[in-house]
């Protein structure tokens, strides 16, 4: 049986644009990933370049500016927390317009900006899954996310890949998210990070990477 030789071992160089490069979460893909590839940040108001996904003529024109990837990965995007009594239909539409279009939007701008046989990831949460209190924006965002990237992964053209990664909370936010989440033990960003290498480098399609 033939041994796998050093070269077939390595992973090329790749060049990955992230979305939402500055927080938490972005910050732990671009250290893991800037490890072997070329990443380029962009954000709403910082990083290498300026995008917001809710407007995909920003998303159109950065990505036009920084020219073919071979990767897109999204970690952005806004929710609304309250209780469902109390919540209006603007503030539901946060999460609709923001965490869930926004990165549809990527995916529909992305998909021709791509090499043949690139990769989009995507972030949904926990709370597709396991519902938590105040949390149905998240909970209908992120299961609609996971829905979406099952059927765009059937429809993408020329070996082009979507996955979705849905995170714990982590350790590093567990101040400031760790009271919606009772009882349940937080994971380290780093972990999840690993999540995103996985779709980035692996061969995977269709799925939800789950870190809990």
């Amino acid at each position: 049986m033939p041994t796998a030789t050093s070269a077939s071992l390595k992973e090329s160089s790749m060049k990955i644009a992230v979305f939402g490069a500055s927080g938490t979460l972005g910050r732990a893909v671009v250290e893991r990933l800037g490890q072997h590839h070329d990443i380029i940040s962009i954000g709403r108001t910082s990083g290498d370049y300026r995008a917001d996904l809710t407007d995909i003529a920003s998303i159109r024109t950065v990505l036009e500016k920084i020219g073919p990837l071979d990767a897109l990965i999204a970690t952005a995007g806004q929710l609304h927390f309250g209780p469902l009594a109390e919540t209006t239909p603007e503030q539901f539409q946060i999460g609709l317009n923001d965490k869930l279009l926004g990165q549809v939007n990527l995916v529909l701008a992305g998909q021709h900006h791509l090499n043949d046989g690139g990769s989009i990831t995507l972030t949904s949460g926990i709370v597709s899954d396991e519902p938590i209190r105040n949390g149905s924006n998240a909970t209908t965002v992120n299961a609609a996310l996971e829905g979406f990237v099952r059927a765009a992964a059937l429809e993408l053209p020329r070996g082009l890949r979507v996955n979705v990664v849905s995170p714990n909370v982590v350790v590093e936010s567990w101040k400031d998210y760790g009271p919606l989440f009772p009882g349940v033990e937080a994971v380290p960003v780093a972990r999840v990070a690993l999540a995103y290498q996985r779709s980035v480098e692996g061969i995977q399609s269709g799925r939800v990477l789950r870190v809990w």
